[in-house]
């Protein structure tokens, strides 16, 4: 089986839920990854809204292998691998790819401004550690600044679109998405990154899949069912309330924020615990028009 057909579709990023005393809540982690299994998930995340920069490499090593039980074999899992060296990095795959990964992703080093020569040598150190498909994210709408266009064509050129797939999150989306697949020829397999709010606009533009937050995921898999079915009035119907509650998540702490609001709302997570220190906090308007957009929503999801 080509290792990339199983890569595309709807692949959520998990949130991490925790105990009050701020400590890995796993029991809330399993009732996570079976409610997102059950609503239609194709595969699962372990990224940057998990909050995988806020964890201990102890902490983050026993998640990625715990998820990867959790989930079973019923769905591929992809694991965050970056790192601010290329030992870190290549630590960090070697133990993906033994805890039963599908895929790696990786974010480049965030701490410098690295040469685009030290990037390609970063990547191409990743893809050589494993046989798995390494996914290049541009995470650079959070941290770090954007790759260049031309630098993500030749790693793919280099080692081929089974073993490259990208998740392009550099400004402006669109046109640097369909910079990326011009420049690779329409060969770029590109996951989706903006949480839903760029999801129609890049899927017209050819994406192979989504990567979404948890939290709307019910509204994310509707919508791309119905933009696989080419269903213009359904389409809209739900991209406009998914698209104005992932606008209020105007930043890292923002999505991490309303998602676990929104989790609790769902009886997924018992609390909204973040760990900090923290740059963003809802204040009560911000969680009503969240809770009055994500009713219009579910009214969307119950009519036929």
């Amino acid at each position: 089986m080509n290792p990339t057909s199983t890569l595309q579709g709807v692949f959520p990023v998990f949130q991490t839920p925790y105990h009050v005393d701020g400590e890995i809540d796993y029991p809330t982690l399993q009732r996570e990854v079976d409610w997102l299994i059950e609503c239609g998930s194709d595969g699962l995340v372990m990224a940057m809204v998990s909050e995988v920069l806020r964890l201990t490499t102890a902490e983050s090593r026993l998640m990625a292998a715990r998820v990867c039980e959790m989930a079973a074999g019923r769905c591929p899992v992809v694991l965050s691998v970056g790192g601010e060296s290329n030992q870190i990095a290549l630590d960090n795959v070697k133990h993906a790819r033994d805890v039963g990964a599908a895929a790696v992703m990786a974010i480049p080093p965030v701490s410098i401004g690295a040469a685009e020569q030290e990037l390609f040598a970063y990547y191409e150190a990743i893809v050589n550690a494993v046989s798995i498909p390494v996914i290049v994210q541009d995470a650079s709408g959070y941290v770090g600044k954007p790759m260049s266009i031309s630098m993500q064509a030749e790693l793919l050129n280099h080692f081929g679109a089974d073993r490259i797939l990208f998740k392009p999150e550099a400004t402006p989306i669109g046109p640097r998405l369909s910079e990326l697949r011009d420049a690779t020829d329409g060969q770029a397999k590109i996951f989706e990154g903006t949480g839903g709010i760029a999801l129609v606009d890049s899927y017209r533009r050819g994406i192979v899949g989504t990567m979404p937050g948890a939290d709307l995921i019910r509204g994310i898999v509707a919508l791309y069912q119905a933009l696989q079915q080419g269903d213009e009035r359904r389409i809209y119907e739900l991209s406009l309330p998914i698209s104005a509650i992932v606008a209020t998540q105007h930043s890292l702490d923002a999505f991490l924020a309303v998602e676990k609001h929104l989790l609790v709302k769902q009886g997924v997570f018992l609390n909204t615990v973040v760990r900090g220190p923290k740059a963003y906090h809802l204040d009560k308007e911000t969680v009503a028009e969240v809770d009055r957009l994500f009713s219009l929503l579910n009214d969307v999801l119950e009519t036929p």
